[in-house]
C-alpha cells in the first residue's frame, strides 16, 4: 500500500481474466478464494480475495473505516494491473463490498456484490439487532458498549478456530439451517477449518477492529448508492436473516435482489456459478 502497509492475497480462477476482488467472511481470510476457485475459472475470473488489515498475513491497522478500504481497494486494483474491476463481499466482508460501492467511481467499479451482508448498522448503531439470535445481538451490544467483553469474545472464538477445529466447524454446523449443512459436508469444513484458523494468525485484534464497525452506524448512506448491487440472499439464512437485507436493499435505488428459496448463510458457495457467471458478464461489458 502508499502508506507502506502489506495487503496479503490469494488469487484463483483465470489469471487473464477480469479482476474480481473478494472481500471474505469473518471469521476468514484470503484462502476463502479457494472454494471459488472453480466457477471463476469456468466464468473467466481473475478472483482475487485479500486478507483485510490485521488478518492472515495482511498488515494491522489501527484505525478502520469504510472509505479507508475502498482506498486500499483501488490500490489494489492499480497493482494488479486493472483500470476496471469488480468487487464481492461475503457476510461481515458484505458491508466493504457495499461501502465500494458507495465510494468508488462507478466508471472504475463495474460490478458490485453483495453475498448475506452483515448489515448490522446500516442505519444506526447496532440497527439489525431485533432481527437477529440473542448470541449476535450481545456481540453487537458488546461491540458498541463493552469493548473489551467484545474482544475476550472474539479470543475466545480465535481459540477455538485455531485449536479445535473440529468442535469449532460442530459449531457452525449447530448454527446454519439444514441446506447449509449439507454444503459443510466433505472438504468445504476442512477448508473452513482453515480459512478460519488463518484469520488468527495474528490473534484476533484484526477481526476485532474488522467487526467493530459493522454495528456501528456506517459512515456512508445506502439510499444515495444508485448504481446497480446485487443482493444475494437466502430464505433460510439463521446468522443474517433475511429481514436485515432485504431493508437494505428497499432502500438503495441500484439494488438487484436475488432472494433463494430455502439456502442459508453459505448461499455464496451454493450458488456460486450464478452468482460469477453475472459477475463476468458485467466485468466482460464494460472492457
Amino acid at each position: 500500500m502508499p502508506d507502506g502497509r502489506t495487503l496479503a492475497y490469494l488469487a484463483t480462477g483465470d489469471p487473464g481474466g477480469a479482476l474480481l476482488i473478494h472481500n471474505h467472511g469473518g471469521p476468514s481470510s484470503r484462502l476463502e478464494a479457494k472454494l471459488f476457485a472453480d466457477s471463476a475459472a469456468k466464468h473467466g475470473i481473475h478472483f482475487v480475495c485479500v486478507d483485510r488489515p490485521g488478518i492472515g498475513l495482511s498488515s494491522p491497522q489501527e484505525q478502520r473505516t469504510f472509505s479507508g478500504w475502498a482506498d486500499d481497494l483501488i490500490a489494489i486494483a492499480d497493482s494488479l494491473g486493472h483500470e476496471k474491476f469488480g468487487v464481492t463481499g461475503w457476510s461481515e466482508g458484505g458491508p466493504w463490498a457495499l461501502a465500494a460501492a458507495a465510494y468508488i467511481d462507478p466508471a472504475r467499479l463495474r460490478h458490485v456484490s453483495a453475498l448475506a451482508p452483515g448489515s448490522y448498522g446500516a442505519f444506526g448503531d447496532n440497527s439489525a439487532a431485533k432481527h437477529l439470535s440473542k448470541i449476535d445481538a450481545l456481540g453487537g451490544f458488546l461491540a458498541l458498549h463493552m469493548a473489551p467483553g467484545f474482544r475476550l469474545l472474539y479470543a475466545t472464538l480465535g481459540i477455538t478456530a485455531a485449536h479445535f477445529q473440529s468442535s469449532y466447524i460442530k459449531q457452525l454446523r449447530a448454527a446454519v439451517n439444514d441446506s447449509d449443512r449439507k454444503i459443510l459436508d466433505g472438504p468445504v469444513a476442512e477448508a473452513f477449518a482453515e480459512m478460519s484458523a488463518e484469520c488468527f494468525a495474528q490473534g484476533s485484534e484484526g477481526l476485532v477492529r474488522d467487526a467493530m464497525p459493522l454495528y456501528r452506524r456506517w459512515d456512508f448512506d445506502v439510499s444515495a448508492i444508485k448504481r446497480p448491487v446485487h443482493f444475494w440472499q437466502g430464505t433460510g439464512d439463521t446468522l443474517v436473516p433475511l429481514p436485515i437485507n432485504r431493508e437494505v436493499a428497499d432502500h438503495m435505488p441500484g439494488a438487484v435482489w436475488h432472494e433463494v428459496d430455502g439456502a442459508g448463510h453459505l448461499i455464496a458457495l451454493g450458488c456460486a456459478d450464478e452468482i460469477l457467471a453475472i459477475a463476468g458478464r458485467e466485468l466482460r461489458a464494460s472492457k
